[in-house]
């Protein structure tokens, strides 16, 4: 497939289909990817070896101020922001400052878009660190990502970079006492020989288990949109995706489907 990457800071506003129109944010570095996932459906392609150490990440400054300059344009133009979203070229809480351009970027909405939310796109995995969890609890739009319910589902979607155990990352995600959006995506396939489909058991009834300890106040359920590292994916349709939603929907949870 063919990597697409983010090549500046601040990007669109782009149509989301979940967000509207989003003011997106990148964090990485414009020449690589750089997750602690190498999950088999990233647009972004995959993770390459080693891109996680020695890379240089935009100063804090530098950052906010390319924020500002956006939304003074989208702001002189009329152009509407619904989100002030990051995500960008891998997971943008690797940054190690992230809690201050969120310190940052608050009153920046504030002056500019007080209306819009500001949103994360997140895998989870930093979630460990004390102050990327704090940044993450001062937002509108948290998303963050649980595509299984086992560690062993977890390993073979997601392909953990970094140590990552699935219970660590539920129980964090409790924190949030129920502030926080779910994104999960759905699909089959097969990789290293060996088949999954994620919204089979046993794996479905631990995910949704994990769901309900966790009370979000909203689950994204979503499939492919974009082309894929891994070839053999297959992609649920919308009323895959909707039979999927309503189990949800019987916990009490708003979930949504995209």
């Amino acid at each position: 497939m063919s990597t697409f990457l983010w090549e500046s800071i601040s990007f669109g506003p782009i149509h989301s289909r979940r967000l509207g129109s989003s003011l997106g944010v990148n964090l990485l570095p414009t020449d690589v990817k750089i997750c602690s996932f190498n999950c088999l459906y990233c647009e972004c392609g995959w993770t390459l070896e080693k891109s996680l150490t020695a890379r240089e990440y935009y100063p804090v400054e530098t950052v906010l101020q390319a924020i500002e300059h956006k939304l003074s344009s989208c702001q002189e133009q009329g152009t509407p922001v619904d989100s002030i979203t990051f995500s960008g070229n891998g997971e943008p809480t690797l940054h190690p400052h992230f809690d201050k351009i969120i310190d940052g970027l608050i009153p920046l909405r504030d002056k500019y878009y007080p209306q819009a939310v500001i949103s994360c796109l997140s895998n989870a995995t930093q979630l460990m660190r004390p102050e990327v969890c704090t940044a993450l609890k001062r937002i509108e739009n948290p998303i963050l990502k649980l595509d299984a319910g086992t560690q062993e589902l977890l390993d073979i979607i997601n392909k953990p970079t970094i140590p990552v155990n699935i219970q660590d990352v539920i129980d964090q995600l409790k924190t949030f006492d129920g502030e926080v959006i779910i994104q999960t995506m759905f699909l089959s396939g097969e990789q290293d020989g060996i088949a999954f489909d994620n919204s089979q058991e046993p794996d479905f009834s631990q995910w949704l288990e994990s769901v309900k300890s966790i009370r979000p106040k909203k689950v994204m359920i979503y499939s492919l949109d974009r082309e894929t590292p891994a070839l053999q994916l297959h992609k649920f349709d919308k009323e895959k995706l909707e039979t999927i939603a309503e189990k949800v929907r019987e916990t009490g949870i708003l979930t949504e489907t995209y």
